[in-house]
């Protein structure tokens, strides 16, 4: 019987790691966590959760980091819990109370109109212990300093905002919405929920968050912390295969094996527009700005070979003979440049 290989001496594949995030981890101690049980430092996350939230954290391993950034513009879907009649520094339970103002007077109708204000295309203020940075440093790290900081309004979409139930709590002061978001990539719920209590009159923050969706990725799919194992023999570590994962984010364009050759040498061929192209599950809505150019294209033996963007023909540029002479036909003709070579 053979001598069973260490995780570093075992070559570890590239895929994607759906993992549902505990309470009081951050987002990089998981990272640290799939690094040591993979054996590589080449892993990454799409998107950070705050330490006391729970749920979906993409994490990519080896060339799949190179999805992450394509994953960062997706939509996510967040369960919440606000509570009405409280003010904190941060707009979640983690900073001091503020203000405080009786909420036992709001409606439903009240909270229907607010929330229905805050949906759609708006403009928001991110809470000002963001990770954005201002003249070079982080929001949060100033205002930890005494610093009074003020972010500019950028534009948001909240796709989907849903209250399932109002609890009121001490002896009807507080009133607490237990509510589903869905929300465009750069949005805060904590600063929707502080949004809410201003419109309310009443303050509020965040008591609880749980991201449950990342594009096409459901906390369903998630793996906890614990049913983690290290690497076996084959290099297995029960991710998402990358062909798989580019699949489920991008249109996928079957290439021929010329093209396939084409592409390795990152040389354009014919633009994917006027090729056979599969849209994923889910079709348009997972389509973010950043990617719904993108096609990924695969060699005729399954393998992801790059994603590609349709831009119009150079003349003289290095391609497919078709490709090569739609270049000579002028700019208005297609070409598909890889913009990612995954191919090994």
């Amino acid at each position: 019987m053979g001598k069973r290989q260490r995780p570093e001496e075992i070559e570890v594949g590239s895929g994607i790691v759906l993992v549902d995030k505990p309470a009081g981890w951050t987002s990089h101690d998981v990272v640290g966590r799939i690094r040591k049980l993979a054996g590589t430092r080449k892993v990454g996350h799409a998107g950070t959760l705050d330490p006391a939230a729970t749920g979906v954290l993409v994490v990519g391993i080896n060339r799949a980091t190179r999805l992450l950034t394509h994953i960062v513009g997706v939509d996510k879907t967040y369960t919440a819990t606000i509570r009405l009649g409280e003010a904190t520094t941060t707009d979640d339970a983690e900073g001091e109370v503020t203000a405080t103002r009786f909420a036992n007077a709001v409606t439903t109708e009240a909270v229907a109109e607010a929330v229905q204000r805050l949906t759609g295309e708006i403009m928001q203020i991110p809470s000002s212990v963001s990770a954005i940075k201002v003249d070079g440093r982080r929001a949060y790290d100033r205002v930890r300093q005494g610093e009074d900081v003020e972010l500019d309004a950028r534009p948001v979409t909240v796709s989907r905002f849903e209250v399932h139930q109002i609890r009121r709590v001490d002896g009807g002061k507080l009133v607490d919405l237990d509510v589903e978001v869905r929300v465009s990539s750069g949005t805060y719920v904590r600063a929707l929920a502080r949004d809410l209590g201003d419109l309310l009159g009443t303050g509020a923050h965040l008591t609880a968050l749980r991201r449950t969706a990342v594009g096409p990725y459901t906390q369903d799919q998630c793996l906890r912390l614990e049913e983690l194992g290290s690497v076996n023999d084959d290099g297995d570590f029960g991710y998402i295969g990358l062909a798989e994962a580019a699949a489920q984010l991008f249109p996928a364009r079957r290439l021929t094996a010329e093209e396939a050759e084409h592409l390795r040498h990152g040389r354009r061929i014919t633009a994917s527009g006027t090729a056979e192209v599969t849209v994923p599950d889910g079709g348009p809505d997972l389509i973010s700005p950043q990617r719904e150019q993108l096609t990924a294209a695969f060699a005729p033996d399954g393998e992801l070979i790059a994603l590609l963007r349709d831009i119009p023909a150079k003349p003289g540029a290095s391609s497919s003979p078709d490709a090569a002479e739609a270049a000579v036909a002028g700019p208005a003709v297609l070409q598909a440049k890889p913009e990612l070579v995954f191919a090994q």
